[in-house]
């Protein structure tokens, strides 16, 4: 008589999130990290991981007090585990028809200039239109590393230089010389560069620090100012600050300063002249498949951003 054939041990949870959270314990280099990511705890994390192991009879990872690597066999399932989790992503959502109704958690990373306030209203559109979408809004200038920050796209100021993003252009900022009355000591504001290097003077780090280029907006021609700013700051919005308080002159974002142009609290100085405008991105890693969610709020921030930000 055959002897039937064994039956595979049934295995603790879901193949496809024993496999997710195999592959985000690698991208995020340890468990902890891992845990934080899916809202679990360690040891659920831990148990997750052996119970993948046992069920390809291999050991993935080699873990010490110290370190974590994977192993020959590990590799291997990392690689193949990632094309399986977005195969297994194309086809839930084409058969869901989440393309349709987005769903899940977007997490996005801003600028802080940005995300405080003037990029809330967009963000509000996005969740009206996608009710069963939720955000993790945060505040970073900067993101060195989206896989294990958890970051699905973040808006960028500046140039991208990471080849492992895919970056669109939403708009560029354009950045204006602008000053208290109260820091001009009674003159009229200047027209023209030369007249500024004797003004006291802010600087913004992030973009300049001793010395201003302007650029005149019709004839193209560029002028150096040196400067010794009584305050330098890396943040827009202490810029501000420091300017309607009369501290110095500032080249600052056109779309922050227009309500206090408008209001006499700061006036445009050499209004000819311009400073070089700062690039607006949004970066996200490649990858083969792209949530809705995603996809969807990309095309709201092109549509939305270029009209934010530029006067």
């Amino acid at each position: 008589m055959t002897k039937p054939a064994a039956v595979p041990e049934p295995i603790p949870g879901d193949r496809l999130q024993l496999m997710e959270t195999f592959v985000r314990i690698v991208e995020a280099g340890s468990l902890s990290a891992a845990a934080v990511q899916l809202h679990a705890t360690q040891p659920t994390v831990s148990r997750r991981l052996q119970a993948l192991e046992r069920s390809l009879g291999v050991r993935l990872l080699q873990r010490s007090t110290h370190v974590m690597r994977l192993t020959v066999d590990g590799e291997r399932c990392f690689e193949r585990a990632k094309e399986l989790l977005a195969a297994w992503g194309a086809f839930e959502a084409d058969v869901r028809g989440a393309q349709e109704e987005p769903e899940g958690t977007l997490r996005v990373a801003m600028p802080h200039a940005f995300g405080q306030d003037r990029f809330v209203a967009p963000l509000a559109d996005f969740l009206r239109q996608h009710p069963r979408v939720t955000v993790e809004w945060l505040l970073k200038d900067d993101v060195h590393d989206f896989i294990s920050a958890g970051i699905d796209c973040a808006v960028q100021v500046g140039e991208p230089t990471d080849p492992g993003l895919v970056a669109i252009k939403l708009s560029e900022v354009p950045r204006i010389v602008a000053v208290a009355p109260s820091a001009l000591g009674g003159r009229p504001p200047p027209r023209e560069p030369g007249a500024l290097a004797e003004l006291p003077w802010l600087a913004l780090r992030t973009y300049y620090r001793n010395s201003v280029v302007l650029t005149h907006r019709r004839t193209g021609e560029t002028r150096r100012i040196a400067i010794r700013p009584r305050v330098s700051t890396d943040n827009l919005f202490a810029l501000r600050a420091a300017a309607l308080q009369g501290l110095g002159v500032c080249v600052g974002s056109a779309w922050l300063l227009a309500g206090d142009l408008a209001e006499g609290r700061l006036v445009h100085v050499a209004p000819s002249w311009r400073a070089a405008p700062l690039p607006v991105y949004l970066t996200y890693p490649h990858a083969q498949f792209y949530p809705s969610r995603l996809t969807r709020f990309v095309a709201l921030m092109r549509e939305a951003v270029p009209r934010l930000i530029q006067d």
